[in-house]
């Protein structure tokens, strides 16, 4: 085995996890599951397919992966959520970056690749992340933010691209896919409240059109036909949430100010 600990954070992931588990599980000896409190039974699945399963009530992102980084026992961590799996020559390349010894750098870049529903590999357009999520855990640790996913490098840590990318299935459903971006605008709006970061109100206007936009052309959701547009207006209008529900509490907390301010005509 690889000096490597896979860790993943889950709740109520037992229709996906199972693959995620299956395709890196003869990488390692340590691989754990941190889960927030599935009712689903993904404990007991994760648990069944050799995972070290420990709950941990939800933090934000940001604290649930420190934590989940603070059970591996290896000085190597490779991170993947729920939905996400390494296909076998993603798996083959990151055995070989070993086989020599210590890689070459203390954390690596891994394209993550979306694959929509129906679609059984990443379309060639399919829109592409390339975030750190192969480190040494002395080099690198996941930032604290509460929606913030990345890996925070010491100063001077180099960084490596492998060429594989590990399959992403994050929509389940059109429907399942707008609960989740509304549950993450919630997040999103509290932590822009507790950081004190005013977003001009302009922004409401144009919020919707220009991340369509985005998600449209800029990350070619235009080569789904007509499952892409779909996914690029529900990505819009979780962008759009997250501003209408900022500006939404600014305005109730203006009020409730007025309210509480002493008349000081008396």
């Amino acid at each position: 085995m690889l000096p490597l600990s896979v860790f993943i954070i889950a709740r109520n992931e037992a229709d996906r996890i199972g693959a995620t588990i299956r395709a890196v599980r003869d990488l390692t000896d340590d691989l754990i599951v941190v889960d927030s409190g599935s009712t689903d039974g993904t404990q007991a699945l994760a648990a069944s397919l050799g995972a070290r399963v420990i709950t941990h009530a939800w933090p934000g992102y940001g604290p649930q992966k420190r934590f989940a980084e603070e059970q591996c026992r290896h000085p190597w961590l490779l991170n993947l959520d729920a939905d996400e799996v390494v296909p076998p020559p993603l798996a083959a390349e990151i055995r070989a970056l070993f086989a020599g010894g210590e890689p070459a750098h203390p954390a690596w870049r891994i394209g993550i690749a979306e694959i929509f529903p129906g679609e059984a590999r990443p379309h060639r357009l399919a829109y592409t992340l390339y975030p750190v999520r192969l480190y040494r855990k002395d080099r690198g640790r996941y930032s604290s933010s509460p929606v913030f996913d990345r890996v925070d490098l010491e100063p001077g840590a180099s960084e490596g691209r492998l060429r594989g990318r590990i399959h992403h299935f994050s929509v389940r459903s059109l429907g399942d896919q707008l609960d989740k971006l509304n549950r993450y605008s919630d997040q999103q709006a509290d932590d822009l409240e507790a950081r004190g970061v005013v977003i001009p109100s302009w922004r409401a206007f144009v919020e919707l059109p220009g991340n369509f936009l985005k998600a449209y052309l800029g990350r070619r959701h235009f080569a789904r036909g007509t499952y892409g547009f779909l996914t690029a207006m529900n990505y819009a209008i979780s962008r759009h949430l997250r501003i209408a529900k900022h500006y939404e509490r600014r305005r109730l907390a203006i009020h409730r100010d007025r309210l509480d301010r002493p008349d000081r005509t008396s």
